[in-house]
């Protein structure tokens, strides 16, 4: 395997990991979910704080009116009236507190003050206001109306309501007195609010001073420092839990606050309900994820198992094994691609077989044309001289000359024939240390004859002393088909020139004649099987002579020279490969 593959995820853990993916993103949703169900919580949690100061309001408002009736009734009695006429703080007191008891609650406070805001009677616990009371000189711009609205005195909260009590005079309507009615803002007061609300505290604060608290005085004392007035929702984390609170203002008499009505309600159910929820998520989302991965694997098993396969035979394909088949399976995509790949499969094994068939075929073809090659210029010899002796009236010199060329080319198809023989039983011929300059001789002696007749001189000068591993026989052709071609080319005569030197750890041997050359059309192509600028020949000479050189690590080319053709040839001093 290679590096860029090594670092590809195979395609098990992509589905795995997709299948992670895609529960861990659902999971993020309910998540986002869980979030927005908090943001309900917290929005219900505010539309209850406001719904229990609806309560307050009702309460309270039924507490002004009731306030408001009596003190205008009061303010409405003849036999009030006359007791105020009097100016008589006894008998003012005593009127006032039997007409008060026959209408009063319990816990509520009365007074009669002059116009000033003087008290001239106190029932009820209105003493604790003092002999002076604000709100009535506060009230005074409003007269003859009812006024109404919540008072700080002494460090405790009233709500109060002042009703001017007028009589007829000869100028019209004269201020007599000043009822002034109330209720104590105390502890009762949160404790009635949070029966009625059925649920959440109040809290009554004033200049951060707790006044009246359904909750532990720890708790309100640290809500009432940390508390800010705003009509918003705020959260208070205390050592005891987390708070949430909703606040309203409560205004005196000229619209000014004088302290504030806190509903609070504990945080800690929701955050308990949110945490539990948070934590139930992410236990489904593990269960989530190790069932999915289980579930992801079993399939992904079972889908990339015919893929598997189809891996592993392509690899056999690859080395050529080309019997390979893969299971075919259903009728799904991975069946049909099986089927797909076993049809591929036969149809590349029957035509490596075609193959290999016409292989064989053209490999006897070549080898056909390479023996008839190899075959000519021995057979020509042997035909020459059985010519000549036909003809008779030859020397003895000159009939052992023949003998001689005779059992030269005799001995050469031997040779041949034999290496043939070799090379199909899987045997070669190891290279041997020959002289350059026997080689040579031998194909220049066996080319002589013809030479001869065609005028052609043969001039081979070499240095006796080199000496190179060669296969003799392979070589010696080579120098045959050289000579061969250069005869064939000088059919009127001429010269045929064979040079060596050394060059390093190679020999260089350069073969000229004095022909025509190397026809252009030929000269690009010319080592190319089957291409011959001669009449005579199947043009594998240079093809054959060109692949033995290879054969001992040299090289055979031709060069560009003014006349005739020149080849070049290196041999090296040392057996290669």
């Amino acid at each position: 395997m290679n590096s860029r593959g090594a670092r590809q995820l195979s395609l098990f853990w992509k589905i795995l990991l997709s299948t992670s993916i895609a529960i861990t993103l659902l999971l993020a949703l309910a998540g986002w979910f869980a979030h927005q169900t908090r943001s309900v919580l917290v929005r219900n949690l505010q539309s209850e704080l406001q719904g229990s100061f609806g309560a307050y309001k009702s309460l309270w408002q039924a507490r002004a009116a009731t306030l408001r009736s009596v003190s205008l009734v009061l303010s409405g009695m003849s036999d009030v009236r006359a007791a105020f006429q009097t100016n008589d703080k006894a008998t003012i007191k005593d009127t006032a507190a039997e007409v008060w008891s026959k209408v009063s609650q319990s816990n509520a406070l009365f007074l009669v003050t002059d116009p000033k805001g003087q008290v001239i009677a106190s029932l009820g616990g209105g003493d604790v206001l003092g002999d002076y009371i604000d709100v009535v000189s506060e009230s005074a711009p409003r007269f003859p109306a009812q006024t109404d609205g919540f008072a700080l005195e002494n460090g405790r909260l009233y709500e109060l309501v002042v009703t001017p009590v007028y009589v007829q005079t000869l100028n019209g309507p004269g201020l007599l007195n000043v009822l002034v009615a109330g209720f104590p803002v105390d502890q009762a007061v949160a404790l009635e609010l949070r029966k009625q609300t059925a649920g959440g505290d109040f809290l009554f604060i004033a200049n951060g001073a707790v006044l009246a608290s359904t909750l532990p005085a720890g708790e309100s004392a640290r809500i009432a420092q940390q508390y800010r007035r705003s009509s918003n929702l705020q959260r208070f984390n205390l050592p005891g839990g987390e708070f949430a609170a909703l606040g309203s203002a409560l205004r005196n008499i000229e619209g000014a606050p004088v302290g504030d009505l806190l509903t609070v309600h504990t945080f800690d159910t929701i955050r308990r309900d949110l945490d539990t929820l948070l934590q139930k998520l992410i236990l489904v989302w593990a269960a989530a994820i190790l069932a999915g991965l289980a579930v992801g694997g079993f399939l992904a098993h079972r889908i990339l198992k015919p893929i598997r396969q189809l891996d592993d035979a392509a690899a056999m394909i690859a080395r050529q094994e080309y019997g390979t088949r893969v299971p075919e399976g259903g009728n799904d995509e991975l069946g049909r691609l099986a089927r797909t790949f076993n049809g591929m499969c036969k149809s590349i094994q029957e035509a490596r077989e075609e193959l290999i068939r016409q292989e064989r075929i053209s490999t006897i073809g070549r080898l056909s044309s390479s023996i008839v090659h190899d075959l000519r210029n021995p057979l020509a010899s042997i035909y020459g001289g059985a010519e000549m002796i036909m003809d008779g009236d030859l020397t003895h010199g000159q009939l052992h000359r023949i003998a001689t060329n005779v059992y030269r080319s005799s001995r050469a198809i031997n040779d041949l024939l034999q290496e043939l023989v070799d090379v199909s039983r899987g045997r070669t011929q190891a290279p041997e240390l020959c002289r350059l300059g026997e080689v040579v001789a031998a194909a220049a002696e066996t080319q002589a004859s013809c030479a001869e007749q065609q005028g052609v001189r043969i001039d081979v000068s070499l240095d006796p002393a080199i000496e190179l591993p060669l296969e003799r026989g392979r070589i010696t052709r080579v120098f045959l088909n050289l000579i061969g071609n250069a005869l064939e080319a000088m059919p009127n005569g001429g010269c045929v020139q064979i040079r060596a030197e050394r060059s390093g750890d190679s020999v260089l041997v350069q073969v000229n004649d004095t022909g025509p050359g190397i026809p252009v059309s030929v000269r690009k192509n010319l080592f190319q099987p089957f291409v011959s600028a001669g009449k005579n020949g199947l043009g594998l000479g240079l093809a054959l002579s060109r692949q033995t050189v290879l054969d001992h690590g040299g090289d055979l080319w031709a060069e560009d020279a003014e006349s005739g053709a020149r080849f070049r040839l290196r041999l090296p001093c040392r057996v290669t490969g």
